[in-house]
């Protein structure tokens, strides 16, 4: 069993709730990462809608930092089950407190066809050719990259280019598990943030809310990504993504909102 699917694990815990464990492994800081967080919910919901086995479109509001190495439950409902889309929701709960709450769309991407139209993937280079992202100048701790892999485009500021608030390159899970939707939720908030590349490493840049759009199931192997801010007012900024697989094909698109912290700060 690869590491994500062990740290999203999850059991039967009464009616439609399931109980997992918050894995540290997964740490920006002190905090979890917000989209591991998503991928533990977004399981539950799997397993509350079988027949709907993937999520198509995902809205999550963090109510709450989670609490790292320390057990959750996740409280589902579902809202309304169609032959081809179901919708429901999903609060996950640590010390009896609402961390997340999630709405979702749900229904299944092996059966989505070729686009019509759709957004090209970027030109990078190859991901030995990237710079692998560190905790180094972060000023905070990094775990997430022993089970995250990512390597940014050496064009991008964030790797030493022109400032300006886009970042692009790869990224997979370092213990060669392919991809799939649920690591698609994780890929988008576990990417560094875009307005690093235009300020540097300046802090702590936590999702307020976060909505992804996810198009079809990625094929095995690296997935690209590319994120941009053209938003940044009064220490909040709107992040616009997206994830294409390593065959080029539209995987994700997401959009969040995020508070710009500075290193130690609290929501």
């Amino acid at each position: 069993m690869s590491a994500f699917d062990q740290d999203t694990r999850l059991q039967p815990s009464g009616d439609q709730a399931w109980s997992g464990h918050v894995s540290p492994a997964w740490n920006i800081g002190a905090n979890p990462n917000g989209g591991y967080l998503l991928a533990l919910a977004a399981r539950a919901l799997r397993e509350a809608l079988p027949t709907h086995p993937d999520p198509l479109s995902v809205t999550v509001h963090y109510l709450r930092p989670g609490l790292s190495d320390q057990p959750c439950r996740i409280d589902t409902r579902i809202l309304r089950t169609g032959r081809s889309l179901a919708t429901a929701r999903a609060t996950l709960m640590q010390d009896d407190t609402p961390r997340l709450e999630v709405l979702a769309a749900l229904g299944d991407l092996g059966k989505v066809g070729e686009p019509m139209l759709a957004p090209a993937a970027p030109l990078l280079p190859e991901p030995d050719r990237c710079m692998p992202r560190s905790g180094e100048g972060q000023a905070i701790a990094l775990p997430i990259v022993d089970r995250v892999d990512v390597r940014l485009d050496p064009a991008t500021s964030a790797a030493g280019g022109p400032p300006r608030a886009e970042v692009a390159g790869w990224i997979r899970l370092r213990d060669g598990r392919a991809p799939d939707a649920l690591a698609s939720l994780l890929f988008v908030d576990a990417f560094p943030p875009a307005v690093f590349g235009l300020l540097g490493p300046v802090g702590w840049v936590p999702t307020v809310s976060l909505t992804v759009q996810l198009r079809r199931r990625p094929g095995p192997g690296w997935m690209m990504a590319r994120f941009r801010t053209e938003d940044l007012q009064d220490g909040r900024l709107l992040e616009d993504g997206t994830l294409w697989d390593g065959q080029g094909h539209l995987v994700a698109q997401s959009r969040q909102l995020a508070l710009l912290l500075p290193p130690g700060s609290g929501r």
